[in-house]
């Protein structure tokens, strides 16, 4: 059996990676990618957690937070092909003002 050290090393390495795709990169669908991988090394941790306490509490909110990360995908993907019609430019820096 694996420890449940060993789940929360990769998980804040996954936070980590997902946290410096953020901060490092200069492309909207980069950063909403990096925002995925944040959610779900919160995904494993709670799923770690679950399986050390032996109940399914962290997989029930794991589907929560799927749901939801599903509907952040969909929204967020939707505003960067709108906002590249008006710009054609996915820079994040090209949206400071948000005018048209």
């Amino acid at each position: 059996m694996i420890p449940l050290s060993h789940y929360l090393i990769v998980s804040a390495l996954l936070f980590s990676i997902g946290t410096a795709g953020v901060f490092l990169r200069r492309n909207l669908i980069t950063i909403l990618l990096s925002v995925e991988i944040m959610l779900n090394a919160v995904n494993l941790t709670f799923v770690a957690f679950g399986r050390f306490r032996g109940d399914v509490d962290g997989q029930i909110i794991t589907f929560f937070v799927m749901t939801v990360a599903a509907a952040e995908a969909a929204v967020g993907l939707a505003i960067v092909i709108s906002l590249f019609r008006h710009r054609e430019s996915l820079n994040p820096d090209a949206f400071r003002t948000l005018k048209w």
